[in-house]
């Protein structure tokens, strides 16, 4: 378990929802990875998002399904591409991610509480 954090600091994370409009394979990233284009509504608008994800996902079953994205971190340069996002997701037994994902569908944007 990591230390221990306050409500505040949990509160300073922005996780938001949104949905994957665009995905395509990323060839030229060091690890197995797939591009994303999330869209998280009107005041945050698309981001894009490397994740390496293509064990248990294929580009085409990523689209339109709705996902969590740390928001607020910082632009990551992976070989020529920026990650604007940090797509949320589990280890498997195996160490392959499984996408963290919303049991109903939600407007796209919303903060998570």
């Amino acid at each position: 378990m990591a230390e221990e954090i306050t409500y505040a600091d949990f509160e300073r994370v922005d996780i938001r929802v949104g949905t994957i409009i665009e995905a395509s394979p990323f060839p030229e990233a060091r690890k197995p990875a797939i591009k994303l284009v999330i869209d998280f509504g009107p005041d945050i608008g698309t981001k894009k998002s490397s994740a390496q994800i293509t064990v248990h996902y294929t580009p085409e079953s990523l689209l339109g399904r709705q996902v969590l994205g740390v928001v607020n971190f910082p632009p990551r340069q992976i070989g020529p591409f920026r990650s604007e996002v940090l797509t949320l997701g589990f280890e498997d037994e195996n160490g392959a991610i499984v996408l963290v994902a919303v049991e109903q569908p939600v407007p796209n944007g919303r903060k998570m509480m």
